[in-house]
C-alpha cells in the first residue's frame, strides 16, 4: 500500500476510527494493536508507524491508551477503537426511506490503485491522491448541526465489501438503490488501471457474492463495473439522507457526492 511507515499508521488509524464515526459517535479511547519482526527491521520503521497512529487518533479527539505488541515475521498494525454517542443520534445501516438520497464522501478505487502501486504503474500524482483519501478521517459526526441531523437516516462506511456489497447491506429486503454509474467519485486513473486489468482478488470476491443482486440497466464492460465491487481501504461514508437536506449535508464533506437515491424493491441493486 504505501512504503512510508507513518503513512501506513495514519491510514490505519483513520480506517479503524471510521467503525466509530459510521455510527454517528466519536471516537474516545483507542488500543493499538501491532506485531513486527523486531530481529530484521529497525524499531525507527515501528516508532513511525506508531506515531502515525498517534497523531491520526489525536485530529480524531481521541486518546491512546496503550495496546499489544508481539514479536512476528511480519508487520501488521491495527487498532482497538471505543466510542461513545447519544442514543437519539446513533447511525445504523437500516433506516434508509424510499426517496432518500444516496450519498458518498470519498472517491471509490483504492483497491484498484493499491494494485497499480504494488505493480509500480501508477504515477506520482496518483499515488498522492490515493494516500490522500485514505488517510483522510470520516468525521462526519461532529462536522453535522443538530439542525439536519435527523435528516441522517442510515450511514455506513465501504470498506471489504466494496459500493455495491455496502448499499445492499443497505437496502435490505424492502429497498432498491438507484445509482448513476457515472456520478461515482472516482479516484484519478481508477477506470484506466482497471481496464488494465490491475483489478485486486477481492473485487473478483465481492463480484460472485453479490453480481446477482446488481442489475445493469445498460450493459458495461466489465471493466467499468469493477469499481462496484473493488474493495475499499479506508473507505467514505455511504449515507441515506431526506432530499430536503442533501446539500446541506454534501456540503459538510468536501467532495462528497450524490450518486442515487432509495426506492421501494427487493434487496436489488439497478445501475444506470
Amino acid at each position: 500500500m504505501t512504503n512510508d511507515p507513518y503513512l501506513w499508521g495514519q491510514v490505519a488509524a483513520a480506517n479503524a476510527l471510521s467503525d466509530v464515526f459510521a455510527m454517528g459517535g466519536a471516537p474516545r479511547v483507542a488500543l493499538n494493536v501491532v506485531a513486527f519482526p523486531v530481529s530484521c527491521e529497525p524499531l525507527e520503521t515501528l516508532r513511525a508507524v506508531l506515531e502515525g497512529g498517534r497523531d491520526k487518533i489525536g485530529e480524531a479527539g481521541a486518546l491512546l491508551a496503550g495496546g499489544h505488541s508481539l514479536d512476528d515475521e511480519e508487520p501488521k498494525y491495527g487498532l482497538v477503537v471505543f466510542g461513545e454517542g447519544a442514543k437519539d443520534r446513533l447511525w445504523r445501516v437500516s433506516g434508509a426511506r424510499p426517496g432518500d438520497g444516496i450519498l458518498l464522501t470519498k472517491p471509490l478505487g483504492t483497491g484498484i490503485m493499491i494494485t497499480a502501486v504494488k505493480a509500480g504503474l501508477a504515477s506520482a500524482e496518483e499515488q498522492e491522491a490515493l494516500e490522500g483519501t485514505m488517510a483522510t478521517l470520516n468525521d462526519l459526526p461532529r462536522r453535522l448541526p443538530d439542525s439536519i441531523a435527523p435528516a441522517l437516516r442510515a450511514c455506513t462506511d465501504v470498506t471489504g465489501f466494496g459500493f455495491a456489497g455496502h448499499l445492499l447491506d443497505m437496502v435490505g429486503e424492502s429497498l432498491d438503490g438507484e445509482v448513476d454509474l457515472a456520478a461515482l467519485p472516482l479516484l484519478p486513473g481508477v477506470m484506466g488501471k482497471s481496464a488494465l486489468g490491475l483489478v485486486p482478488a477481492g473485487c473478483y470476491r465481492n463480484r460472485e457474492a453479490f453480481g446477482g443482486r446488481v442489475r445493469e440497466m445498460r450493459k458495461y464492460d466489465a471493466h467499468e463495473s469493477d469499481i462496484l465491487f473493488d474493495p475499499q481501504t479506508s473507505g467514505g461514508l455511504l449515507l441515506a439522507v431526506d432530499p430536503a437536506a442533501e446539500d446541506a449535508v454534501a456540503a459538510l464533506i468536501p467532495g462528497t457526492r450524490r450518486v442515487g437515491r432509495f426506492v421501494e424493491g427487493s434487496g436489488g441493486l439497478m445501475v444506470r
